[in-house]
């Protein structure tokens, strides 16, 4: 990988940028605030997203990427030139641009990231799929004949899949994520205790309170503050784990669901491999406590969670330049006026 060359991990809650030598150069929210009136952006990442649920009616504050899926691609584009911008200015040297787009992305969608990245610059692009890029990150070698399975867990797609010879084997994806644990988290307190929080206040509760296999010794209990809708006046409420456990619970089932259909279909030698190698976790949804443990406690397979797991897709996106042309699958380059 040339130090011109950039990685994006285009999340749906995140937007992360790896440049060789300098690791991730971008971790910023992926929320663009535009003018109600015209449409026009004018703030993007952590300036827009301090603005979230504080605006009036004349401005929006809002991710233009929901559940794994671009809902607006007109605002993505500008977001991507914006962080592209951001990460990359030089003028005379034209980088190579490598995208993690979500899974469920259309064409039309995926065009519209394409042409943001040309636009900004970009002499080359191309796409890679989301579990390939993250066992790259995670440290994977990807090109051995040797089965590998990676759940990554972002915030709006879950994705699982078995990885031999720089290709997938065989995959799933579900959008159930992190984004799935803030909505009901957020719901639960509402409809139990008629309280109202929050998003920042949400993700506090997901990464402090929530624990996929909760005991008496493990048990938090938080403050938050919201509104009191009983009340109608702002408030404080104390919330433990054993509060957010049951509301958990039936996600991180769906997510094991997910392993195992995968697992089902794997080819018994790569089963072997993978008896030895175990399962790698990966995307800041697997950071939720104990989530390895409750794993690995139902499939009887080792479960470990990747160093940084948040950034393993922006570190493999951007580690892919050294795989071009040695991958099977999930890289390809999406240049106007390549053929493929």
């Amino acid at each position: 990988m040339a130090t011109n060359d950039i990685g994006i991990d285009l999340g749906t809650t995140k937007v992360m940028i790896y440049k060789e030598g300098e690791g991730v150069v971008v971790n910023e929210p992926s929320v663009v605030a535009y003018d109600a009136n015209t449409g026009k952006p004018f703030a993007f990442g952590e300036e827009a997203f301090l603005m979230v649920g504080k605006t009036h009616k004349n401005i929006v504050a809002e991710y233009p990427l929901n559940d794994g899926v671009i809902s607006n691609y007109s605002l993505t584009k500008e977001m991507v030139k914006y962080f592209i911008g951001k990460a990359y200015n030089s003028k005379v040297i034209k980088p190579k641009v490598c995208i993690c787009v979500p899974s469920a992305v259309t064409g039309i969608e995926e065009n519209a990231v394409v042409d943001a990245a040309v636009s900004s610059g970009a002499r080359q692009v191309f796409l890679i799929e989301e579990p390939i890029a993250a066992a790259i990150g995670a440290g994977i070698d990807v090109l051995r004949a040797n089965g590998n399975i990676i759940v990554d867990i972002g915030g709006g797609t879950t994705d699982v899949a078995v990885i031999s010879l720089g290709g997938i084997v065989c995959s799933k994806s579900i959008k159930i994520a992190g984004n799935t644990f803030d909505r009901e988290i957020a719901k639960a307190i509402k409809n139990r205790f008629n309280f109202v929080i929050g998003q920042r206040t949400v993700q506090n509760l997901k990464h402090e309170v929530a624990n996929c296999m909760p005991s008496e010794d493990e048990n938090v209990v938080y403050k938050i503050k919201g509104i009191n809708m009983l009340r109608g006046l702002p408030g404080t409420l104390e919330i433990s784990t054993q509060d957010i456990y049951p509301v958990i619970e039936p996600i991180i089932a769906e997510i094991l669901a997910a392993v195992k259909q995968v697992l089902e279909v794997t080819p018994p030698e790569l089963s072997g491999d993978i008896y030895e190698n175990g399962i790698m976790l990966t995307g800041a949804g697997a950071k939720i406590k104990n989530l390895d443990k409750y794993l690995e406690s139902h499939l009887n397979v080792k479960v470990a969670l990747a160093e940084e797991p948040e950034k393993c897709v922006a570190i493999g996106t951007g580690r892919s330049f050294e795989l071009e042309g040695k991958l099977e699958s999930g890289f390809r380059d999406v240049t106007p006026g390549f053929s493929r």
